[in-house]
């Protein structure tokens, strides 16, 4: 399956931020079950403000369990 514009847009735009050095892991709380997440972020600015834009949270226990490569 092709990797759709989307994500390479997303991933593209996380590749800048570290290139900046504007990364932060951040815990959030999942909306949908309440749970606790490390959150991978990268950051800018909105005048004197910070902006947080989530790109995914850290997987928990080992990742090599929960994830499966394309055959």
């Amino acid at each position: 399956m092709a990797i759709p514009d989307y994500a390479r847009a997303n991933f593209e735009t996380l590749m800048k931020a570290a290139r900046a050095g504007d990364l932060a892991l951040m815990e959030c709380t999942e909306v949908a079950s309440g749970e606790i997440r490390y959150v991978l972020c990268a950051v800018g600015r909105d005048a004197d403000d910070f902006v947080m834009t989530p790109f995914g949270h850290l997987a928990s226990g080992n990742p090599y369990e929960a994830y499966i490569p394309p055959a």
